[in-house]
């Protein structure tokens, strides 16, 4: 393999001849071989984002020629739309602060746009991945700031998909809003619900979960770029930080602002805490609702089967016929991940020590990870498990009717001590609680079937 020398405080060391990246990736290839896995999409060209400002902001300032400055903003501009994204090569689990990938994306950046100079790969007196690509920033102000970028470009999409999940069981409550069931608490009968009730609250727990993430999204406005190493702007032009912020706002497309205090945008990551904890309680829900749509459609024949869920694949190798809730378990094993990873996240954004908290990658793969399974999974779960959901209306009538909870209703007419006795006896005859009482005569069947009527079980608190 043909290959250049590039140098570097360490020593030297051959680098393909076609890679973009130089001599500090290398060493981050051969130092963290750890999962294989890159960093997504949307986090480079966050971190690219940040390099276009920067460029654009020290011309601007004087700092940086203004030739320099446009082969650098146009090399950004092509990873952008897509090109050498193969070159960003280095592991999620990497050197604390992630200065392995900040210097993967300076070297790339710098070799692209030697080669726009028509100069060689690593003649880096031209173009410098330090002195030129990184002016200005380091990476412990840089690599929060795409870390606030890239979570906020990736939340929209999943945003949209919570509420079109949160408007699909909206629609079952609304189709389903006078079929009347059991209720259960405890895993026991209750009082009636309906079907349209019952998944309201689904549909409620949903939209507020999309709320609560736009209104914490908010939180990562701030951003800690200016702040170069430890806070204090160090190595930068006075009019360095409010210009790049600016600019940096404008490519995104949020309204961002310099953090109010930069040394703690350094150490604490609460901020994106905040957001891990959202994905966190979202997946709390998910797992919640799946696990309720596996019980009511349990069975068919020795289950609650009050609903059917779609099928979408042969659920047995060995037994013919058999239909799981595969949908559902699918949703629940996503929730288990994204739990996970907010456990990994809080561990991650408690380990700051002094003037930095250098856990940021391990924060980035498992934020964004969350995002993307979530916004990869919901659509279909929804169309393939949501929307598909039939109701059986007999099989919940058939409960209803023999549900002893429907002394409840009897009780402020006879009292609790007289209802509970009709209620142990319609269970334990198999019988409904309205044979019992007109068997026993407590009331005038009159006023038994006004009691009784399932009309009232329809009434809403006013």
């Amino acid at each position: 393999m043909k290959s250049r020398i590039e140098i570097d405080p360490l020593g030297e060391k051959n680098i393909p001849i076609d890679a973009y990246y130089g001599i500090q990736t290398l060493r981050a290839v051969e130092n963290f071989p750890v999962s294989g896995i890159k960093p997504p999409e949307v986090f480079i060209k966050a971190y690219v984002m940040i390099k276009k400002a920067a460029a654009i902001t020290n011309a601007k300032v004087g700092n940086l020629d203004n030739k320099l400055s446009k082969t650098i903003i146009q090399a950004c501009d092509e990873i952008l739309s897509g090109n050498l994204l193969d070159q960003f090569v280095v592991d999620v689990f990497q050197a604390g602060a992630g200065t392995s990938f900040n210097m993967n994306v300076n070297e790339v950046l710098a070799n692209r746009s030697l080669e726009i100079l028509h100069k060689s790969k690593g003649d880096y007196k031209a173009i410098n991945p330090n002195d030129h690509v990184n002016m200005g920033q380091s990476t412990n102000d840089t690599y929060p700031t795409a870390l606030h970028i890239s979570i906020l470009i990736a939340l929209q999409p999943l945003i949209q998909e919570i509420q079109n999940l949160s408007l699909s069981f909206d629609d079952l409550a609304t189709k389903n809003h006078d079929v009347l069931k059991s209720g259960r608490t405890h895993l026991q009968d209750a009082v009636p619900i309906t079907i349209g009730q019952e998944f309201s609250a689904y549909s409620s727990v949903l939209r507020n979960s999309a709320d609560q993430l736009k209104k914490r999204q908010i939180n990562l406005y701030e951003v800690a770029l200016g702040g170069t190493a430890v806070g204090t702007g160090a190595n930068t032009h006075p009019q360095y930080k409010k210009k790049v912020i600016g600019k940096l706002a404008d490519l995104c497309g949020f309204p961002l602002k310099p953090a109010q205090n930069p040394f703690e945008a350094l150490q604490s990551c609460r901020r994106v805490q905040t957001i891990s904890s959202g994905l966190k309680e979202l997946a709390l829900e998910l797992v919640r609702i799946s696990n309720d749509l596996r019980l009511l459609s349990s069975g068919p024949t020795t289950g609650l089967n009050e609903i059917s869920l779609p099928a979408v694949q042969p659920g047995s190798s060995i037994m013919p016929g058999k239909v799981n809730p595969v949908m559902a378990e699918c949703m629940n094993m996503i929730g288990f991940q994204v739990i996970g990873n907010d456990l990994t996240v809080s561990f991650a954004v408690q380990a700051g020590q002094l003037d930095l908290n250098v856990m940021g990658p391990v924060i980035m793969n498992n934020i964004l990870f969350s995002i993307q399974i979530l916004t990869n999974y919901l659509p279909a779960f929804r169309k393939k498990c949501i929307q598909g959901i039939k109701i059986n209306t007999i099989r919940c009538a058939n409960y209803l009717d023999k549900n002893p909870s429907l002394a409840t209703y009897l009780a402020p007419h006879i009292g609790y001590l007289k209802a509970s006795k009709i209620a142990k006896q319609a269970l334990e005859e198999d019988r409904s609680v309205k044979d019992i009482a007109i068997e026993k005569k407590i009331l005038p069947i009159k006023e038994l079937n006004r009691i009784l009527d399932p009309k009232n079980f329809l009434k809403k608190k006013k």
